[in-house]
């Protein structure tokens, strides 16, 4: 990451917020946190201001985050002089029209993935912000974990040879039950591909940045398992907390997905969710193969991982590695290996590469190549047009090319 004068005094950084759910939350305390953990960047963000329809959320930006003012309207936190970056962590179908609205801005801005419903919706955003030439970043969180950042090092350098095939899945079971609300993550028009753009975007673009070659090509299937769901009678925040009737609804979009996938090399790739796997709260994993070696992780162990690399005679198989420094941003926030980090922690990296951007004047991507430290809006597309082309190769039983993208940082 770019670095600043820390000596002098810290830069203040006027933040804005919209949506103050559990995301926007979280954003919120990635900001407040930053100078402890990157003093290097020389910068003091300052919580200016939260956009939340609901008035507890307004409360709780106020006496909770310490944001200095809470308002229902976007347009009015947009117009603040005194707002320089905006996180957009609203559900998903309001993601296009304010990430649209803060590229007029002239705003930096970082968005939560999937960034629109659709691919059509995600590039008008990655083309909004090139126009404008602001620095973004999407909530790719996964590869920001230190044994993800070793994998991909391992894969770059050949410790693993030639790589001939990788398997992603991700599995929750925040939706398994039958009794859960029928909210707007279960409407199409609203969410998009369900599980396929929530959980299958992350697999996406973990795939693609570890092995830095793009999805070429898809086959899948897919599945709605629980049809109807009960209607909710209150609003509510997150996943659940919300009153339903008795009367039910149809469930709109994917539970679960599996893919075949070709990337731009020739490796071979499977990628797999659901959303509704009892028992499975949060698995989330990515193994990568090659000629010389094997590596493998998992979130639920997201402090470690495993890598065989050669023949180890009669103790060939796996070696455990516990995350430390040198692995990614681990040295950050614990000073030995052993020591946890936390999803928050991984948040709170992604929030210093968005701002080492916008500091470095990094907006818009018009060259191909890697333009910043945080994933960008083009990773968000490329993402984008791999889960569409899942969406079509389901619905016609067949391989579907994935359109490329112009500059995803995956491919530095």
């Amino acid at each position: 990451m770019g670095t600043t004068n820390a000596e002098s005094s810290p830069r203040p950084l006027g933040v804005g917020v919209v949506g103050l759910g559990w995301m926007g939350r979280l954003h919120a305390s990635s900001y407040r946190g930053l100078a402890a953990r990157y003093p290097e960047l020389g910068l003091a963000p300052r919580l200016v201001c939260a956009a939340d329809p609901l008035p507890d959320n307004q409360r709780a930006a106020r006496a909770q985050f310490g944001f200095e003012r809470a308002v229902d309207d976007v347009a009015e936190m947009l117009a603040d002089p005194e707002v320089d970056v905006v996180s957009i962590a609203t559900p998903n179908f309001l993601h296009r029209d304010v990430a649209l609205a803060a590229a007029r801005a002239g705003k930096p801005f970082w968005i939560e993935k999937p960034m629109g419903v659709d691919a059509a919706q995600s590039r008008e955003i990655h083309e909004a912000a090139r126009a404008a030439g602001v620095a973004t970043a999407v909530g790719f969180n996964y590869r920001h974990a230190p044994a993800v950042e070793n994998l991909r090092a391992l894969v770059a350098a050949g410790r693993l040879g030639r790589i001939t095939n990788v398997r992603c899945w991700l599995y929750a079971d925040y939706a398994s039950s039958p009794d859960g609300p029928l909210t707007w993550r279960y409407d199409r028009s609203r969410a998009g591909a369900g599980v396929i753009g929530d959980l299958l975007s992350h697999g996406a673009d973990l795939v693609q940045y570890v092995t830095g070659q793009g999805i070429a090509e898809v086959s899948a299937a897919t599945d709605v398992f629980l049809r109807e769901r009960p209607i909710p009678t209150s609003a509510g925040v997150g996943h659940g907390a919300v009153e339903v009737g008795t009367e039910r609804g149809a469930v709109g979009n994917e539970d679960w997905v599996a893919a075949l996938a070709t990337l731009a090399d020739g490796t071979r790739a499977t990628l797999e969710s659901s959303r509704v796997a009892r028992g499975h709260r949060s698995d989330y994993a990515l193994e990568v193969y090659g000629t010389e070696g094997s590596a493998r992780w998992s979130f639920t162990r997201m402090n470690e991982f495993e890598v065989m690399i050669g023949d180890g005679g009669l103790e060939h198989g796996y070696t455990t590695v516990l995350a430390g420094a040198g692995h990614g941003d681990y040295g950050r926030f614990q000073p030995g290996p052993g020591i946890p980090m936390s999803f928050d922690d991984l948040k709170a990296i992604e929030c210093a590469q968005f701002l080492t951007d916008v500091v470095g004047g990094v907006g818009g991507v018009d060259d191909g190549a890697r333009s910043g430290a945080a994933p960008n809006t083009a990773d968000g597309l490329s993402a984008a047009e791999v889960t569409e082309a899942i969406v079509r190769s389901a619905s016609s039983r067949s391989w579907v090319d994935v359109p490329q993208v112009e500059g995803p940082t995956w491919g530095a």
